[in-house]
């Protein structure tokens, strides 16, 4: 029964939502006064969509990530959500961050069905974290503890548990940025695979021009803080995507530009 449910998880994916950023600004209040980091930052991302935020060290591409996702409020703008101001966190928006952040003394079903488990509807046998798990393929895995994990591991356990909830959008503040670099580009394949069979929005925050072109449909750049959008790109490729292609060149090169490199 439960390897029938995850079929029909897999087939009948939930769908995305859209994401409206408007005229979105904030600052820290730091003793030596306001810092600003975000400057009149107006985005519109589409449903479904596959989205990439690049830009230096500071310029809040991370914030961005927080404020969508309900954790912190914007000094200055709104965020509409599918329609809707956000006013907090929900489930249908999921936050994965660069490190995973497991409890080690629970086995990986169980880290994974924390979402559930919070709100009350965990089951003993439920089937979504078994769903979950076979998405991002550790199904022999469930028993196993954080210690007995490689990095790669771990982190197919964070996508698992922000997957478990079914979110229609996903937000991924640099999941991969902590992976050798094998691993990262197997794990760069699994969530291209995640999302084209979850039909969910994804919003990717990276410091890897060659991951953000890899990745994203469309690619926002950021300005040095406070973070201003001074590039914004359709990634014209087809998938899969070779680096060698003279249009992923181009493309690298004008974000390269926009970022202050010259190769």
């Amino acid at each position: 029964m439960v390897a029938a449910s995850a079929a029909q998880a897999i087939v009948s994916p939930p769908s995305g939502i859209g994401v409206a950023i408007q005229h979105l600004s904030h600052e820290f209040t730091l003793p030596s006064g306001p810092l600003p980091v975000l400057d009149d930052i107006d985005l519109t991302i589409e449903p479904g969509s596959f989205v990439a935020l690049l830009g230096p060290s500071g310029s809040g591409k991370s914030t961005i990530l927080r404020i969508v996702a309900g954790l912190d409020a914007p000094t200055h703008g709104a965020v509409v959500v599918d329609g809707s101001p956000v006013t907090g966190p929900d489930p249908s928006r999921a936050l994965v961050f660069q490190d995973p952040t497991l409890l080690p003394w629970r086995t990986v079903w169980r880290n994974v069905g924390l979402g559930p488990e919070a709100l009350g509807t965990l089951t003993r046998d439920d089937p979504r974290v078994a769903e979950a798990l076979e998405r991002v393929g550790l199904t022999g895995f469930a028993r196993a503890y954080p210690h007995q994990l490689s990095g790669g591991m771990a982190q197919r356990v964070a996508l698992a548990r922000a997957l478990v909830n079914e979110p229609a959008l996903f937000l991924l503040d640099e999941p991969l940025g902590k992976l050798d670099a094998l691993t990262r580009v197997v794990l760069q394949k699994e969530l291209l695979r995640l999302w084209e069979a979850g039909g969910f929005t994804a919003l990717l925050v990276t410091h890897d021009v060659d991951e953000a072109l890899t990745l994203s449909d469309r690619l926002i750049v950021l300005s040095e803080r406070p973070g201003r959008i001074v590039g914004d790109l359709q990634v014209d490729l087809a998938r899969p995507r070779r680096h060698d292609e003279p249009r992923f060149q181009e493309l690298r090169r004008t974000v390269l530009g926009l970022l202050g490199f010259d190769e």
